[in-house]
């Protein structure tokens, strides 16, 4: 699956492996009310903001994926995510447009919905002492 995938690069460092995840490069991406640049500036931002040490990366989590097929080639994912981290952990959810370009599934639009308030069904937060 193309988030778990994705999950799994963001969590060793890889954030090109990450970003495979999106349309390359028409790629929609909104975050803090801001649309980012395409997808080179997504990737940027993201080496920017996380890149440099596991610490500031965090753990990338997904859960209470939904999907809705809208289309053969066309999907809409909803997720929320927690980016497990000691300073600034972030919450929030993810509402994605898929489009099946050839054979491979990737995001066509991303918007990003942040809190800093955890969610009481988090997974990781419920396993904390």
């Amino acid at each position: 699956m193309v988030i778990a995938d994705m999950e799994a690069a963001w969590n060793r460092g890889d954030f090109q492996g990450y970003m495979r995840g999106f349309l390359n490069p028409g790629v929609v991406f909104v975050s803090r009310g801001q649309f980012q640049r395409d997808w080179q500036g997504t990737l940027d931002h993201y080496v920017r903001d996380y890149g440099g040490s596991p610490e500031k990366r965090g753990t990338l989590h997904f859960y209470d994926i939904k999907v809705e097929m809208l289309a053969p080639d066309a999907a809409q994912l909803i997720s929320r995510y927690h980016l497990d981290r000691a300073e600034s952990p972030q919450y929030g959810i993810n509402t994605r447009l898929m489009r099946k370009v050839g054979a491979r599934w990737v995001i066509a639009l991303n918007h990003v919905s942040s809190s800093e308030t955890p969610d009481p069904n988090d997974p990781v937060e419920a396993h904390r002492p």
